[in-house]
């Protein structure tokens, strides 16, 4: 297997520098294959996960990289618990890992570094040579991943009766019998302005 640094420098490259995220992320999801007997270099082994990523931030790059997983081939899950967390999940065993990033790690961290480094320099110098079971916890979980969750061609897609837009996979909202995006049944993350939309037809000859 690659060593650490070659991950950390093509994780560095996909996310635009290196914070100690990255080499927390990269720790993460070398450790979480490791846990489900899979090699992250394998074609393969990498089309068996799928990760559920706790956060939007450095460390969900860094998983990206070396599993390869992605929004869009629905290999990476984004839930948003606001935490430094992930779960790995073999679709062909159904075993999972949770990987969870212990928050004392930080205060360990500046122990461990040179005298005189700022606290991100330290955090970066200590990440890479802290045992795993000094960065992380991991607990056995299961997930049942629902078929429409799952990557390929979308199941099933319906329309929402309000804004006429599709919707794939089991995403829509049942209300008094009529199909619904989440939008319309009132969960929109947007404000719709009273702008109406230009038309992007040509005009017929």
């Amino acid at each position: 297997m690659r060593p650490l640094e070659e991950w950390l420098e093509e994780a560095a490259a996909f996310h635009g520098h290196l914070c100690p995220g990255q080499i927390l992320g990269v720790r993460m999801a070398l450790l979480g294959c490791r846990l489900l007997g899979l090699d992250p270099e394998d074609p393969g082994d990498r089309r068996r996960l799928i990760v559920y990523v706790e956060i939007d931030r450095c460390l969900t790059d860094a998983i990206a990289v070396v599993t390869g997983c992605r929004l869009g081939r629905r290999t990476l899950k984004h839930i948003d618990y606001g935490k430094a967390a992930a779960t790995f999940v073999d679709i062909r065993t159904g075993q999972a890992v949770r990987i969870v990033a212990r928050d004392d790690a930080r205060e360990t961290a500046l122990h461990l570094a040179p005298p005189g480094l700022s606290k991100a320099a330290a955090q970066r110098h200590a990440y890479r040579i802290m045992p795993d079971e000094d960065l992380f916890r991991v607990q056995s979980v299961q997930v049942i991943i629902p078929p429409e969750d799952l990557p390929g061609h979308p199941l099933r897609r319906v329309f929402c009766v309000r804004c006429g837009e599709g919707i794939n996979d089991g995403r829509e909202v049942i209300r008094n019998g009529y199909i619904l995006c989440r939008a319309c049944a009132g969960e929109p993350y947007y404000t719709l302005l009273e702008v109406p939309a230009p038309d992007l037809h040509p005009p017929h000859s």
